[in-house]
């Protein structure tokens, strides 16, 4: 059988991504069969579509995606949706469980196969299904970064650079759930936005550069990749933390060796999902403590226009795509 997905077989603008048809998986004897009903695109998304990439990254970038066309053609990362059938062996699903998942590619398709101890859960009631599939990419990069990475704590003066995007948005909110005070840079336009989130203080990036500032940082978390280590350093406190979020290579190849000269660290890693980080962070959204932001949703056949959206630079929080046909 065959299902509709999104795809693309070569690098470059938005134009380059088609609706076709792909065989539909079929889940093996661990796994689940899930029709999704929403996912996003992310700003993972867009590097591995149009091969943009912060400086000195670019052949990493097609080693992991692919040297000369995509490895994999379906874009992706998460999903929300309803089980449709499951493997001989599976035992913590059912048909008709409403689930959110984080399989990191694939999910511009009708259906998708995942392990049924991979990064999956059951959605919860409180969270629509547009909602649901915005939640992982922003919400656990933000967890890994200012939990696992960042060690923040309580009482700390945290900056968002990019305090309105689906990584930062969710650092605002994570990094009040923690007890810190919170400063967003966006644009003026956004700031409502971003005190709604729980910011103390907002900075207009077009109006002030938070590293020539007088006010120093216990964190900076810089999402956008304009905030380098020899700029930042200078707001951070003497035990302050640079996190790459978005970065160049050369800054993220010295962060061991600036952390071990200076009080001050660089820090920079790879967020990745499991289970157990999507159980931590819905434990914050059933607090009440997080809630994704959805800029806009479009519908799979207006997928062209969707990574055109995002390809401007200016979403808040994260672009839906409504896969439900």
């Amino acid at each position: 059988m065959m299902m509709k997905a999104a795809i693309y077989n070569d690098y470059g603008p938005p134009e380059v991504v088609h609706i076709g048809e792909v065989v539909k998986p079929v889940p093996a004897p661990n796994e689940v069969l899930i029709k999704i009903v929403a996912s996003t695109i992310s700003a993972g998304d867009w590097r591995a579509r149009s091969l943009e990439m912060p400086t000195g990254f670019g052949l990493i970038g097609r080693l992991i995606f692919g040297v000369f066309r995509p490895r994999n053609k379906v874009l992706g990362s998460e999903l929300s949706g309803i089980v449709e059938a499951i493997g001989s062996d599976v035992t913590q699903f059912s048909i008709g469980d409403a689930v959110i998942g984080y399989p990191e590619n694939g999910c511009h398709a009708q259906f998708r196969t995942m392990p049924e101890d991979g990064a999956i859960i059951r959605k919860p009631e409180s969270l629509t299904f547009e909602q649901a599939a915005g939640l992982f990419f922003g919400g656990i990069t933000a967890l890994d970064f200012l939990l696992n990475f960042g060690k923040i704590t309580s009482g700390e003066t945290v900056l968002i650079n990019g305090a309105s995007g689906a990584v930062g948005s969710a650092c605002v909110q994570l990094a009040k759930h923690f007890g810190a005070e919170v400063t967003g840079v966006s644009s003026a336009k956004n700031h409502d936005l971003v005190r709604s989130l729980g910011a103390d203080f907002v900075i207009d990036y077009a109006d002030e550069d938070f590293t020539l500032g007088n006010k120093t940082y216990d964190i900076v978390v810089d999402c956008v990749g304009n905030a380098p280590w020899a700029k930042s350093k200078h707001v951070l406190n003497e035990t302050g933390r640079l996190l790459l979020v978005a970065g160049s290579l050369g800054d993220m190849l010295k962060a061991s060796f600036v952390s071990k000269k200076h009080g001050k660290k660089l820090v920079s890693g790879v967020s990745m999902g499991n289970r157990d980080k999507l159980l931590a962070l819905m434990e914050i959204v059933e607090s009440g403590a997080f809630r994704p932001v959805i800029d806009r949703v479009f519908s799979l056949e207006n997928i062209v226009e969707a990574h055109a959206y995002v390809d401007r630079g200016h979403k808040c929080g994260s672009v839906v795509i409504n896969i439900a046909l």
